[in-house]
């Protein structure tokens, strides 16, 4: 058996090693409604309906008609994916930089995830780079807000209309981050936020689906609350399709609804941090941030990240982070893991021996994966540095404490 190395820590636990001087989430800040709605979900005798309030108040919060609750984020894109009905070897187009939950859906449904580049300079696609890998098999396009920045979607909307393609949204890390007065996760036909117990509005590891249409939000919830299963009189379930039992738990539910209550104010702190990180670092010779566009009125932060220029310093962009991370910089390090065509080597295996989808048919011609297929993200991810640990807890002081490590580090490598 091959040895695959430490299982990965999510959570709490994913934290417990992590050292700096600068805050990181946990202990995270509760809400302070979250222990009465424990108590009247336990004090009911489990009977009230904790994630249907939670649903209801998250639609009427992001302005949409459904909330679907999920257990995580990644549930909430399986079941979306599931809920769209598209082919086995049908094409959906992808970030390049982001997690397996981003994908997880499309290949359980056997569906063909196509990366798009990056734009130059940031960790997001544009309706530029989605546009070349456009098919006769292309189907969506799912738009990854990569940090909470928000892709510039208007373009994306406007070349899908072109194309008869559907666009979602994996809106986990950009609750409530603004576009041009809308907010990420309205910006398409449906999206999938994360209320995983890191993220910005961190509940346990709850999640969404949010949409307003009404047959894709019902399909959601026969697929993935009821597991695709109908009453027969006199008969009782049938599994018509299969579906998953992926629903909420009503205590995560009441922390969740305990935490959205309290949200607002955790993203206008992450708002101002990066954007004072974001001035403060940009002074710094031959580091650059990651650029806020001017089309984003409320960045909701939760990874802050650097480029380095290799001209201009003398060590390798893994020792400036291992350095940053050592003089005080809570988390930092690459991020070169988010690179999707090269982390997830099963696909490119996959791909390689045409192993279904990837045979021909359903897939229509060859696939090839690989750090090569979006070179503008494998570069920019190679002098990347990022760290997750902006929180609520953040003052000005501890941007400017994060600033001088920075120059510090930047001061003794550059040339």
């Amino acid at each position: 058996m091959t040895n695959q190395g430490e299982r990965a820590q999510y959570g709490a636990a994913a934290w417990a090693h992590v050292k700096g001087e600068l805050p990181n989430p946990f202990p995270r800040v509760m809400g302070p409604n979250a222990t009465r709605y424990l108590q009247e979900f336990v004090d009911s005798g489990m009977t009230v309906d904790l994630m249907g309030r939670f649903e209801q108040a998250l639609a009427r919060r992001l302005g949409v008609k459904h909330a679907i609750g999920t257990p995580g984020c990644t549930p909430a894109l399986a079941v979306l994916a599931a809920a769209f009905g598209f082919s086995p070897g049908d094409e959906i187009i992808v970030s390049p930089i982001s997690d397996y939950g981003t994908v997880q859906g499309l290949i359980r449904e056997n569906y063909i995830p196509v990366f798009a580049d990056a734009a130059p300079g940031t960790v997001n696609l544009s309706a530029a780079t989605i546009e070349p890998c456009i098919t006769d098999r292309t189907r969506a396009i799912l738009c990854v807000h990569k940090t909470g920045l928000v892709c510039d979607m208007d373009p994306i909307n406007e070349l899908a209309v072109r194309h008869g393609l559907v666009v979602y949204e994996d809106a986990c890390q950009a609750f409530l981050s603004d576009y041009r007065g809308r907010l990420a996760g309205t910006l398409g036909r449906a999206a999938a936020f994360s209320f995983d117990a890191e993220k910005t509005m961190g509940a346990d590891v709850g999640g969404a689906i949010v949409t307003d249409d009404d047959a894709l939000a019902e399909r959601a919830r026969f697929l993935g609350q009821s597991r695709g299963a109908v009453a027969v009189p006199g008969y009782g379930r049938v599994h018509s399709v299969p579906g998953y039992a992926y629903r909420m738990p009503h205590c995560t539910a009441a922390i969740a609804l305990a935490q959205l209550e309290i949200v607002d104010e955790n993203v206008a702190v992450r708002d101002r941090v990066a954007r004072r990180l974001t001035d403060l670092v940009a002074r710094i010779p031959g580091v650059t941030p990651l650029p806020i566009p001017e089309y984003q009125a409320t960045y909701s932060c939760w990874m802050f990240g650097i480029s380095i220029d290799p001209a201009q310093f003398d060590c390798a962009p893994s020792t400036f982070a291992e350095e940053l991370a050592g003089a005080g910089l809570t988390g930092a390090g690459m991020g070169e893991y988010y690179l999707l065509s090269e982390c997830l080597p099963f696909l490119k295996d996959n791909a390689a021996r045409q192993v279904y989808p990837y045979s021909c048919p359903p897939a229509s011609r060859r696939y090839t994966y690989g750090q090569d297929t979006t070179p503008v993200a494998r570069d920019f991810l190679r002098t990347f540095i990022r760290w997750s640990t902006i929180c609520e807890k953040y003052t000005d002081e501890h941007c400017d404490l994060a600033a001088a490590i920075i120059a510090q580090v930047a001061a003794r490598h550059h040339r």
